[in-house]
C-alpha cells in the first residue's frame, strides 16, 4: 500500500531512494500500464523539485502519442525522430538536454520549459514509448536523474502487463 511520507529529503540519493520505494508501492499488484503510468506521473511531478511537466508519450507506429501526465496542456502527437522525445524514441537512447533552446528540432509544447529530460521504455527492442520530464531550470537535470529514473522506468516495465493493452 501507498503511503506518502509528505517531506522529501534534501539529498538526492536519498530523495530517489524514497520515489522508488512509494513507486514500487503504487505498482504493486497493479498490472495496468496506463494507471501505472498515470501514478508514476503524478509521483515524479509532486516528488521532484523544479518541474513544469512529467508524463508519458507512447509509440503508435512512427508516431509518438500523449499519455498520462501533470503539468500543462501538451503537444498531442510527436512524429518519431523529432524533438527530444522523438529523438530519445528513434535511438534508443536517453536525452538529457540542458538546454532545450539550443537542442536542434526542439518542439516547443510549453515556452516555460528550458531543460528535459527523457528516458525511452524499452521491451527488448520495442520501443513502448517515453518518459519526458521538463524543467524551467536551465540545467536542471543531471546524470543522476537520468541513472535513478532509467531504474524507475525499470520497475514500471517490469511491472505492467503490455500484453493486454493499456487497461
Amino acid at each position: 500500500m501507498f503511503q506518502s511520507t509528505g517531506v522529501m529529503p534534501q539529498d538526492t540519493g536519498a530523495r530517489y531512494a524514497l520515489l522508488r520505494e512509494q513507486l514500487a508501492a503504487l505498482l504493486d499488484g497493479v498490472a495496468s500500464p496506463l494507471s501505472n503510468m498515470a501514478n508514476m506521473a503524478a509521483l515524479l511531478y509532486q516528488g521532484l523539485p523544479e518541474l513544469n511537466w512529467a508524463g508519458f508519450y507512447l509509440c503508435k507506429g512512427q508516431t509518438l502519442l500523449l499519455g498520462p501526465f501533470q503539468g500543462k496542456p501538451a503537444c498531442v502527437s510527436i512524429p518519431m525522430g523529432r524533438g527530444v522525445c522523438g529523438t530519445a524514441a528513434a535511438s534508443r537512447q536517453a536525452q538529457l538536454v540542458p538546454d532545450v533552446h539550443a537542442f536542434p528540432g526542439h518542439i516547443t509544447c510549453d515556452s516555460a520549459s528550458a531543460s528535459e529530460l527523457v528516458i525511452p521504455l524499452l521491451r527488448g527492442n520495442e520501443v513502448l514509448g517515453v518518459l519526458d520530464l521538463d524543467s524551467p531550470v536551465q540545467g536542471r537535470f543531471t546524470p543522476q536523474d537520468q541513472l535513478a529514473l532509467t531504474q524507475m522506468c525499470a520497475l514500471l516495465l517490469d511491472a505492467c502487463d503490455w500484453e493486454g493493452g493499456l487497461l
